[in-house]
């Protein structure tokens, strides 16, 4: 075997994903908020690039680069289809092309806009201000439990015992209780005990009432003594807590030493404290859920709508690269500012093919599960994302993409994307798969109207099932039951017996 050095000449295939394609691949997951933040950052590095306004003012970028591959169907960013789910490229969106609505950023913006179940649809017409409503007058205020709680303490406790009431409340968690051991604080403070449990005793004091509470029966023990209910029986009741969970009321009548009548009562007034007093405050504000689609019957079919009021509109200014390209420059600024119009147009042509992506990927799944939009989850039908994928001749992780973190609106609610794919289950009668969110909404609704008397069981419940024509084991309908977060039969009959006497 030689050893000596040699040239060889060999020719390979490989796949290199350049810089510009891995970003292309990543803008496919966000959701229209994360690229509107992608957008802005994008902008303040590119000079030649401007967000544009949706008022159609701005002078349109006449050398925009072609998509990225051929267009399958329409341009517009609304798609209709046509009756039963068959896509019509004849039939045009059953609008006037030159109505006021096309001026608008999205259809959303309009009367009668595709906003589903946002109840956003008849704002058009006026009765509201030109900025529309402000939804952040619905949201929490901004103090927190522990601002509130020293705030309290400011106006109660001083000196020393005002570092160790800062502490305890420091340890406090959002639903309101003390998460530390007040042996552990003492000694990191390097204070008496006793000291430690009297500031914790006027912080129990404070509003709202059972915070600083060590468990739930000190919590509700606190709100009873508030509401001068905590007599020997109460305290006997809340010192058996598990029993009353597992709905022993006879044991609890002998342990507390009263009739049916006292008991029923007590266990009223339990119900009418908060166990998690804390969770009233919250020092951040509320986050709703914006919508990337929107979909809406439009005449026979179904018109789908990326929400262009999350979207600048993104410009090439090219009249700024003229101007600066005409002006002195060294080797290394020409490189500079022919890599930042590359850039530029390469972003705009990905955004744009971004959005194509996501609409044809919305359109085949609105086509797919017309049933659902027209009667609801128990006409759902199982649907994988191999199925999108060969529908519309994409890839499947690119169809796994699109789908992460976009929500869709329609007249039935907000939906992630995601919630359309689901397993199937098998018709007992032959007949089509089942979608296992439909059996689950079956299962919900068969819990729902269930008789205190006759609590379903998971076998009965199989029975009822295969009687609508679902083929489902009994290990699956408790799997089901359970991630609804719906108890067995005997924790539900516990639960009717102690409603029952409450």
């Amino acid at each position: 075997m030689s050893l000596a050095p040699r040239l060889d000449l060999r020719q390979s295939q490989s796949l290199v994903m350049t810089p510009q394609l891995q970003q292309a691949i990543k803008l496919l997951a966000l959701s229209n908020l994360e690229i509107e933040t992608f957008i802005a950052e994008e902008i303040e590095k590119n000079p030649l690039l401007d967000a544009g306004g949706g008022d159609g003012d701005d002078t349109p970028d006449r050398d925009l680069p072609e998509p990225l591959e051929p267009r399958d169907g329409p341009a517009d960013a609304s798609e209709l289809l046509a009756g039963g789910g068959e896509a019509n490229g004849e039939a045009a969106l059953d609008v006037d092309f030159t109505a006021e609505t096309f001026h608008h950023d999205s259809a959303s913006d309009s009367i009668g806009g595709l906003d589903g179940s946002l109840g956003m649809g008849g704002t058009g017409g006026g009765g509201l201000s030109d900025d529309g409503l402000d939804f952040d007058s619905f949201a929490n205020p901004d103090l927190s439990l522990a601002d509130h709680l020293m705030a309290q303490a400011g106006a109660s406790i001083d000196g020393a015992d005002l570092f160790v009431a800062a502490h305890l409340i420091d340890q406090i968690d959002e639903t309101g209780y003390l998460t530390a051991a007040l042996l552990d604080i003492a000694n990191r403070l390097n204070v008496p005990l006793a000291r430690v449990e009297g500031v914790l005793a006027t912080i129990q004091t404070f509003d709202p009432t059972g915070v600083g509470a060590r468990s739930l029966a000190e919590c509700l023990a606190l709100q009873a003594k508030e509401a001068d209910r905590y007599d020997p029986c109460m305290a006997r009741l809340i010192d058996n807590l598990d029993l009353l969970a597992r709905g022993e009321i006879q044991r609890l009548k002998r342990i507390c030493d009263v009739d049916d009548e006292d008991m029923a009562d007590m266990i009223r007034e339990l119900r009418a404290y908060d166990p998690k007093p804390g969770l009233r405050f919250g020092g951040e504000a509320t986050q709703s859920v914006t919508p990337d689609i929107f979909v809406a019957k439009r005449g026979a079919g179904w018109a789908v709508e990326i929400n262009a009021a999350t979207l600048p509109r993104l410009l090439v200014n090219r009249a700024y690269y003229a101007e600066i390209s005409t002006g002195p420059q060294d080797k290394a600024s020409k490189a500079w500012l022919s890599d930042m119009l590359a850039s530029a147009n390469w972003l705009v042509k990905a955004l744009d093919q971004r959005q194509r992506t996501i609409i044809k990927v919305a359109s085949e799944i609105v086509k797919q599960q017309e049933a659902f939009f027209l009667h609801g989850v128990a006409q759902l039908k199982p649907m994988t994302l191999r199925q999108v994928a060969e529908a519309i001749e994409m890839h499947e992780s690119t169809v796994s993409r699109v789908t992460s973190n976009k929500y869709l609106s329609c007249a039935r609610g907000l939906f992630e994307l995601k919630y359309f794919f689901t397993s199937a289950i098998q018709s007992s009668d032959g007949g089509d798969a089942v979608s296992a969110n439909a059996v689950k909404d079956a299962i919900k609704t068969l819990i729902a109207t269930e008789s205190p008397k006759a609590i379903l069981s998971d076998d009965t419940l199989v029975e009822m099932l295969n009687a609508k024509g679902f083929d489902i084991a009994r290990r699956t309908v408790a799997k089901y039951r359970e991630a609804m977060g719906i108890g067995s039969s005997v924790q539900r009959r516990r639960q009717k017996a102690l409603e029952g006497v409450g």
